[in-house]
C-alpha cells in the first residue's frame, strides 16, 4: 500500500494546508459545498441502513463511503480543516496568518452547511413526496435523534453543553485521524483503509460532528423534530463545532507535528 514514514505524511500534511489557505474563494465554497452535501448524502444512507436492519453498526460499518468519496474528490470539511489550517502556521509558512486561517475556517464552514441544507431540503422532499406525506420510519427516527440531542442534553444544563462539547472533540479526535490516514498511503486501496477505521470508530459512538449535524438537525426540523432553531444552535452546534476544533488541533494535527517535525532531541546515556 506505499506506506509512507510519519515524517514524510506529516509534511504532506503542511503542505496541504498551505495549499487551502491560499485556495481562491470560489474553489474553497465549491469545494466545502460538495463536502457537505456528500457527507449528508452519506448520513441518510447511514441511518436508512440502521433503520431497515434494526442494526447500528451496519450502518456504522457504511457510514466511511461517504467520507472517502469526498477526500479522494479533492473536497474540504471543516472539521479537516480546524486540524490541518494551524499546522502551515506552525511551520512558518510565508504569509500565513491567523486572519488567513480563520477566512479558510469560515469559507468551509458556509460551503460545509450550504452543501448539507441543500441535501436536507432534497431528501425531506423525496422522503414526504413534496411535503405531502408523513415522513416514514427513517425521517421519524431523525426527527427522534434530533430532538434527544438537544433537548436531550439541555436537561442538564451546563453539564449537558459540556457533555457536547466532549462528544465533539472525541470525534474530530477520530475523523482528523482519518485525514491523516489518507496522507499515509500512495494507494488509493491504502488510503481508503486508513480512512474506514477512525470514521467508523466516530459514528457508531455517535460522536458529534459539526458538519453531519448541519445536515441532521435542519432535516430533523423539516420532519417535525420538536425542538427550536435556537436550541439547535446553542445545545448543539456550537458546542460541538468548538469540540471539533479542540479535538482536531490538540489530538491530532499538534501531537503529529510537534513529535514528527519538530521532533525533540534524542536523549543521550550518560558514561
Amino acid at each position: 500500500m506505499a506506506y509512507l514514514a510519519p515524517a514524510e505524511f506529516v509534511t504532506k500534511m503542511v503542505d496541504a494546508a498551505e495549499a487551502k489557505i491560499f485556495m481562491s474563494t470560489r474553489d474553497t465554497l465549491i469545494r466545502g459545498f460538495m463536502a457537505g452535501a456528500i457527507l449528508a448524502l452519506a448520513a441518510v444512507f447511514a441511518i436508512t441502513i440502521a433503520v431497515q436492519t434494526g442494526n447500528a453498526l451496519v450502518g456504522a460499518v457504511l457510514f466511511p463511503v461517504g467520507f472517502i468519496m469526498l477526500y479522494l474528490l479533492g473536497f474540504d470539511l471543516v472539521t479537516g480543516v480546524f486540524m490541518l489550517a494551524p499546522l502551515a502556521w506552525l511551520d512558518r509558512r510565508p504569509g500565513v496568518t491567523w486572519a488567513a486561517i480563520l477566512r479558510n475556517w469560515g469559507l468551509v464552514f458556509v460551503g460545509n452547511f450550504a452543501g448539507a441544507l441543500t441535501v436536507a431540503f432534497i431528501m425531506a422532499f423525496v422522503f414526504t413526496y413534496g411535503f405531502s406525506t408523513d415522513p416514514g420510519p427513517v425521517g421519524t427516527k431523525i426527527a427522534g435523534i434530533g430532538e434527544a440531542r438537544t433537548l436531550g442534553y439541555a436537561q442538564y444544563g451546563i453539564a449537558g453543553w459540556f457533555t457536547i462539547f466532549l462528544r465533539g472533540v472525541l470525534c474530530n479526535w477520530m475523523v482528523s485521524t482519518g485525514v491523516a490516514g489518507a496522507m499515509i498511503s500512495t494507494h488509493v486501496s491504502g488510503k481508503v483503509v486508513a480512512m474506514w477505521m477512525p470514521i467508523l470508530v466516530f459514528f457508531y459512538m455517535t460522536f458529534e460532528h459539526s458538519v453531519v449535524n448541519m445536515f441532521l438537525f435542519p432535516f430533523a426540523l423539516l420532519m417535525g423534530g420538536g425542538f427550536s432553531i435556537a436550541e439547535y444552535f446553542i445545545w448543539n452546534e456550537i458546542p460541538t463545532l468548538l469540540g471539533n476544533i479542540v479535538g482536531g488541533i490538540a489530538f491530532t494535527g499538534l501531537t503529529l507535528y510537534s513529535t514528527h517535525v519538530r521532533t525533540a532531541p534524542a536523549r543521550r546515556l550518560e558514561r
